[in-house]
């Protein structure tokens, strides 16, 4: 029995290490704690792009310098300007020929030939039964009919003017025979009567015509298509004369070659087809050197490829995505590097998804829990490393929410406890479990912990301050992540605790860390701590056996309260019947027992003077932390208010 070892070829390697996402999902961390939404912070991600790799925004810009480089590189009259001069030559040959005859044969001739329209597309039609004197002029002339024939069906068959230089009667017949053919196949696809072996069958016959190489009708349709809508947009560039002539001396040569009646039947399948496709724009072409028909086209078909492609790497439009860019209109627009590119970055977005940090539910991208969870801990990593860093001593909250003082007593260990470990009784356990003289083996049911006195709790509501006016002084970031380092304090350290953060401005509305992560500014005016308070109390009152906390973080006075009918009443300045509803709401959270500390975000007079009237009515303290201490502050204060709370408990 033999066993052969080679590449693997099926797909992704199972075995490959998972893909890390980390250094990705940091930096979408913190434009999230800087502000921004989910959404928002993974467009920038995308749009910087990462891991040495270019980003949406460099691809974006390759594309605009493309298209640029494209309209500067000639001007779409050139196939008008060289039948014109063939013309020109034609016509010269022949008087030369005319000149030195004598009879009166050659000076009708002369006349005829002065007599022709200045109008290229007539002049060509009027020479078509001309008897020509020189063979020379009669070559020169001819070239026209085949280079507008060559230039047409080059346009339409890229890749098919080279064919056409020595094109037999046979040749052509065979091309009328295969546009014959496609336009069947169209016309059974548009019943819906196409199958794939009919397309292969075609293939087989007429894949020479197709360099390539398209794998079923729609891959074939789409090359045709575009090839179409970019000759109709060459047409559309055009001035109204030079539109005309060119149309009409087209449709003589498609006559003259018996392809009239196809080209036309091609036309309207594929628009029928594709009528997604720009098939009535213009473009601007700023060149000096002229372009031919077939040139021309394929250079304004790059051009839609280019405008299509920077609309996709823009993702500015609803329900965007990195699958939605068409990695094959990457490489046709930009090369393989730029596709190796994309692939990398539709992999951040796909590894987000499937590692579980990024969901996509009804309001589109939204962080999952997993990630909110390493936001919250990023954050309050931030704090606790700017609170040492100003030699405030160590924060590190490894042990923070252990049990409360050792009662000396014991009992069996279970799942899930957090009280210390009493080792003696545990080995004590074990010896007495094993046997005198036999090796000590420790096993689950003989370890004991310490019981302690159980710690007392506190409630805390966090208000956030969610007016405009916190967007506009850029002062959002910091709050956000203030309140998610809290939070993640109190849910991992301090589970005996109680958080719930509000956010208030016209109205107050209880926040999810999740809901606060995916906020979006909406123009609304009003700052209403009142509701805020109110709020505040309800939570206060579903833990009565816990010490009330309540922070608010705000940036501006009260401009907002709830009127009797329960709608949200703005004035700016304020007006007395705000003024008077948010103190009575601090009246009642002070009867409640509740501390209300407030950490300013602006040092405005009015807002200060307000402040200070809540701490002299409350006994709570209020702060005005400098631009990026905040969460320090926030964080020491609560920390601080549980060793109060600890000290307390022992002096009683």
């Amino acid at each position: 029995m033999s066993s052969r070892y080679g590449a693997w070829n099926g797909g992704p390697d199972p075995l490959a290490p998972p893909y890390d996402i980390r250094e990705a999902l940091d930096e979408i961390g913190d434009d999230v704690l800087a502000g921004m939404s989910p959404r928002s912070a993974l467009n920038r991600l995308l749009r910087r792009g990462a891991n040495g790799r270019n980003g949406l925004d460099s691809l974006r810009r390759q594309a605009r310098e493309r298209a640029r480089e494209l309209r500067r590189s000639g001007r779409l009259d050139g196939t008008l300007q060289r039948i014109r001069e063939l013309l020109d030559e034609a016509v010269e040959l022949e008087r030369q020929a005319l000149f030195p005859v004598p009879d009166d044969s050659a000076r009708m001739a002369e006349a005829e030939l002065d007599a022709l329209p200045r109008d290229t597309a007539r002049a060509v039609q009027e020479l078509q039964d001309y008897q020509w004197r020189s063979p020379e002029a009669r070559a020169t002339y001819d070239q026209i009919q085949q280079l507008l024939r060559d230039e047409v069906l080059d346009a339409q068959f890229k890749g098919l003017k080279d064919a056409l230089q020595s094109a037999t009667p046979e040749d052509m017949a065979r091309i009328r025979e295969m546009m014959s053919a496609l336009n069947d196949m169209l016309d059974a696809d548009a019943r819906g009567e196409h199958t794939q072996e009919q397309f292969d069958e075609f293939m087989q016959q007429y894949g020479d015509f197709f360099p390539e190489q398209p794998q079923n009708l729609d891959e074939l349709v789409d090359q045709l298509a575009r090839r179409a809508a970019a000759a109709q947009q060459l047409l559309n560039s055009l001035s109204a004369e030079q539109r005309n002539e060119l149309a009409e001396l087209m449709a003589q040569a498609m006559n003259n070659a018996g392809l009239a009646e196809q080209m036309a039947r091609l036309q309207r399948g594929l628009q029928a087809a594709r009528p997604d496709l720009e098939w009535g724009g213009r473009q601007r072409m700023d060149g000096d050197q002229p372009m031919g028909y077939a040139e021309g086209t394929g250079a304004l078909a790059e051009l839609a490829d280019l405008d299509r492609l920077e609309e996709l790497l823009d993702q500015d439009y609803p329900g965007a995505s990195m699958d939605d860019i068409d990695e094959e209109l990457v490489e046709r627009a930009l090369g393989r590097a730029a596709v190796d590119d994309v692939e990398q970055l539709k992999r951040i977005e796909r590894e987000l998804r499937q590692q579980g940090y990024l969901q996509r539910g009804g309001e589109g991208l939204t962080l999952s829990p997993r990630a909110l969870r390493r936001l919250g801990s990023t954050a309050l990593k931030r704090v606790f490393a700017m609170v040492e860093s100003k030699g405030r001593g160590s924060h590190d909250v490894r042990d923070a929410g252990a049990a409360g003082e050792i009662t000396g007593a014991s009992r069996e260990w279970r799942f899930g406890d957090e009280q210390p470990l009493d080792v003696v009784r545990t080995v004590r356990n074990a010896v007495l479990r094993s046997g005198a003289g036999r090796d000590v083996r420790l096993a689950p049911e003989d370890f004991e912990v310490v019981e302690t006195e159980r710690r007392a709790s506190a409630a805390v509501a966090l208000l956030v301050d969610m007016s405009y006016s916190m967007e506009l002084r850029g002062t959002w970031g910091e709050a956000k992540t203030t309140a998610l380092a809290l939070h993640s304090l109190v849910s991992t350290k301090y589970p005996q605790d109680s958080i719930e953060i509000i956010g208030f401005s016209d109205y107050a509305r209880v926040l999810s860390p999740s809901a606060l992560v995916d906020h979006d500014w909406d123009r609304v005016q009003g700052t209403n701590l009142q509701h805020g308070l109110m709020l505040a109390r309800r939570h206060l009152d579903k833990h009565r056996g816990a010490e009330p906390v309540i922070l608010v973080i705000t940036d501006g006075e009260p401009t907002a309260h709830l009127a009797p009918d329960g709608f949200a009443d703005f004035a700016w300045p304020p007006t007395p019947e705000t003024i008077a509803a948010t103190l009575a709401e601090v009246e009642r959270c002070t009867r409640r027992g509740a501390t209300i500390n407030v950490f300013m975000l602006d040092d405005d007079p009015r807002l200060v003077a307000f402040m200070q009237e809540v701490g002299h009515r409350n006994g709570g303290r209020v702060f005005l932390p400098k631009r990026g201490a905040l969460g320090e502050y926030v964080v020491a204060d609560y920390l601080a208010a549980r060793r109060g709370r600890r000290r307390g408990r022992a002096a009683g």
